[in-house]
């Protein structure tokens, strides 16, 4: 297995510790934190260990988000601990992507930092595969630009819409934005500096998480409607690790990254305060303001599971039932970034999957 950015590199580090509290305390397993610069989540299940996996044999694939991913994996690695036999894959290229290969019966569980869309839904039904729907933790997108640009500290929706959404293409100025931000409200002062933007792909679920939430709801309100979509003249990666060097390569950069991911490379960019409303509230991204629902580009994370191949595999319904034990999400956050579901949402969750057996 390759690991290829600093989350993993993090949520490999917290198995280790897993590992060696198990070693060394008669098979109890702590996991200690590495300083994440993010807020240890306040949930009634947040502080409590990682459970002893049950035994489980064979083989699990899981495929989608690359901001579950880390997770997931952080998980499948605890599994295989104390399961020799039980071995698994996890990539992430992508929600959409993940949904691609799950609808057609290749993966047996399917990462998400987005719901399904309606049309891979109806691939799903089309192709007879049936799934469960499991949420599992809390992420935010952060809108991120160069430590040395000094001059954006907050961007409302309209802000955002009039720097990437259709209607933007061809600015090559933060200032060029400035008539159509006006026009939606906006009174935000824009620098006179080179505009080059990096961010998400099609492909990705962070890409139409912000679609949904910044694009979508301006764009059907102009006249005629506007498309649905970023600007097409902007760099495009499903890498993480390549938006972030974009963002730190350029001195008035602007993109768009999971939290946790921005979270693990605070050395390299700079957060910038978003705001719904033009002219409104600046709110920053934190664990709290993301579980609260008060930062607006907020968002759930899911993992999809397979019915019919939970029911034939000991392997994914026995990954599954230690994913959503307690303490298990909640020891995988206190290093990878993420927030914590609320302990009655969690229990949810539990009762989602209980249900679907």
């Amino acid at each position: 297995m390759t690991i290829t950015t600093r989350r993993r590199i993090a949520a490999f580090a917290l198995i280790a510790t897993v590992a060696l509290g198990a070693c060394s305390g008669g098979g109890a397993s702590t996991a200690l934190s590495t300083g994440s610069s993010a807020a240890v989540p306040t949930t009634a299940t947040s502080g409590a260990p990682a459970p002893s996996a049950a035994a489980v044999s064979g083989t699990i694939n899981v495929s989608g988000s690359s901001t579950v991913e880390p997770i997931s994996t952080a998980i499948a690695e605890l599994v295989k601990q104390s399961n020799p036999d039980f071995n698994f894959t996890v990539t992430g290229p992508g929600t959409g992507d993940g949904f691609k290969t799950f609808c057609k019966g290749e993966t047996d569980i399917s990462d998400a930092s987005r719901k399904i869309k309606d049309e891979e839904a109806a691939t799903c039904a089309a192709a007879g595969i049936e799934y469960t729907e499991l949420k599992i933790a809390y992420d935010g997108m952060t809108v991120m630009t160069s430590p040395d640009n000094t001059a954006v500290e907050c961007l409302s929706f309209a802000d955002l819409y009039a720097l990437t959404g259709p209607q933007s293409q061809g600015f090559d100025k933060w200032s060029s934005a400035t008539e159509l931000a006006k026009s939606l409200g906006s009174n935000t002062v824009f620098p006179d500096a080179d505009l080059s933007i990096t961010g998400p792909g099609e492909e990705s679920g962070t890409y139409d998480s912000y679609v949904e939430l910044v694009i979508t709801p301006i764009a059907s309100k102009q006249t005629p409607p506007a498309e649905s979509a970023t600007r097409p003249d902007y760099v495009a990666s499903a890498n993480d690790n390549a938006i972030i060097a974009g963002v730190e390569g350029s001195p008035s950069a602007l993109g768009w990254v999971g939290f946790a991911f921005a979270e693990e490379n605070k050395d390299a960019i700079k957060e910038i305060q978003v705001a719904k409303e033009p002219n409104g509230t600046c709110i920053a991204p934190t664990a709290t303001t993301i579980a609260d629902g008060s930062y607006p580009l907020s968002r759930s994370l899911y993992i999809y599971v397979n019915k019919a191949k939970a029911a034939a595999n000991p392997a994914v319904a026995g990954y599954v039932d230690y994913y959503l034990a307690d303490g298990t999400i909640s020891t995988v956050l206190q290093t990878v970034p993420y927030v914590n579901l609320p302990a009655g949402e969690l229990e949810a969750s539990r009762t989602t999957w209980a249900s679907s057996q």
